[in-house]
This record gives C-alpha cells, sequence and structure tokens, in this order.
C-alpha cells in the first residue's frame, strides 16, 4: 500500500507543476510499453487520440509558462486543471499495476473517491505554492526568470512523473523537499512584508 500511495503522490504533485506531463507519461507508457498496466476504468489514458490532445495542450502550456504575464493568466486557468489532473494521476497511478506496484486491487478498493480527492489536494497545494512564487520570481528578475523558472518546473515533473513510476520510494525526498520549501517561501514573504512596513514607516517619520 505504501507504494501505491508514493505513486500517486508522486503524480499528482508533478501535476501540481504541470498537468499533462503526469497523465501523458502514464498514457504513452501503457500504450507502447510494458511499464504500466491501466485498470479497466483508466484505459482510456492509453487512447491514440487522448495521447494526441495531452500532446497539443502540453505544447501550449510550455509556451505560454514561460511568457510573463501571460504564466499569471495561465496560473489562473490551471487552479482548476492542475487539481482536475492530479486527481486523476492519483487515481490511476495508485490503482494501475507498474514496476513496483505488483497488487494495487487492495488499495482503497471500497473508497475508489479517496484516492482521487487526495489527489486533487496535493496538486492543488502544489500549484498554489507555484503560483504564489512565480510573481515574485518574475518581480525581481524583471520577468527574464520565468522561462528558467517554468523550465525547471517542467523537468522537475518529468523527473517527479518518472520516478513515481520506477522508483516511488524516492518520492519521499521531493515530499520532504517540497515541505522544506513551502516552509522557507513562506517565511521569506513574511520577512519581506515585515521590511516593506518598516521601509514605509521610516518614510512616515523622514
Amino acid at each position: 500500500m505504501v507504494l501505491e500511495v508514493l505513486t500517486g503522490s508522486g503524480l499528482a504533485a508533478s501535476a501540481g507543476l504541470n498537468a499533462y506531463i503526469p497523465l501523458l507519461l502514464m498514457g504513452l507508457l501503457a500504450r507502447y510499453t510494458d511499464l504500466v498496466d491501466l485498470p479497466s476504468g483508466w484505459q482510456w489514458l492509453g487512447n491514440g487520440w487522448v495521447i494526441l490532445i495531452l500532446a497539443v495542450l502540453l505544447a501550449v502550456e510550455v509556451v505560454a509558462d514561460k511568457v510573463p504575464v501571460v504564466d499569471h493568466i495561465n496560473d489562473v486557468v490551471q487552479t482548476v486543471v492542475r487539481p482536475t489532473a492530479g486527481g486523476l494521476a492519483f487515481g490511476a497511478g495508485s490503482s494501475s499495476e507498474t514496476v513496483t506496484v505488483s497488487n494495487p486491487d487492495t488499495f482503497f478498493s471500497s473508497h475508489q473517491w479517496v484516492p482521487v480527492v487526495t489527489g486533487v489536494l496535493i496538486a492543488l497545494g502544489v500549484h498554489l505554492l507555484k503560483s504564489a512564487a512565480r510573481p515574485v520570481i518574475n518581480a525581481t528578475t524583471a520577468g527574464f526568470g520565468a522561462p528558467v523558472a517554468s523550465t525547471a518546473e517542467d523537468a522537475t515533473s518529468a523527473l517527479m512523473s518518472v520516478v513515481a513510476i520506477l522508483l516511488p520510494v524516492l518520492v519521499l525526498v521531493f515530499l520532504v523537499g517540497f515541505v522544506a520549501f513551502l516552509f522557507w517561501f513562506l517565511r521569506r514573504r513574511k520577512d519581506r512584508r515585515r521590511e516593506r512596513q518598516a521601509a514605509r514607516a521610516a518614510g512616515f517619520r523622514v
């Protein structure tokens, strides 16, 4: 059961960064390899048309997320898309037979909605952190940091998706890193807010 949870969590977290990478990867692996055996309820991910649509959506996402201002609009739209993709990825990944998960039938067998909701929450958390960090990156780099940050996010999403399927134990490393980064980011924002308030107060005194 632990491996199923880690596989689902890794794919959901990947969807929080890029909605289409984990779904496309699972579809491709299920259709063209033996690494993923999707259960009957998720076999549509391996359909050729679904794969083509996901590839087109991924191409649009990759471009839009690297353009300042456009990336912010894209993040607003993706507030619905990424959590939804995260729920689908967790549900499909945790119930699929992979090279590391050989008996997924016992996982959430009587509560099929649980993995989907879990994936939605994980992806939403990652998405909200990404959306909050991007304006800071754009502001501090005059927009030049957007393509760099976006490329790093896409690479992380792809790597995490592969790891979630092949070596799900390593997902723990990402989750620990994500929590640590979340605490650092929130503390940094709090410090910056305090600095701005102090600067305004000093200006009023002058």
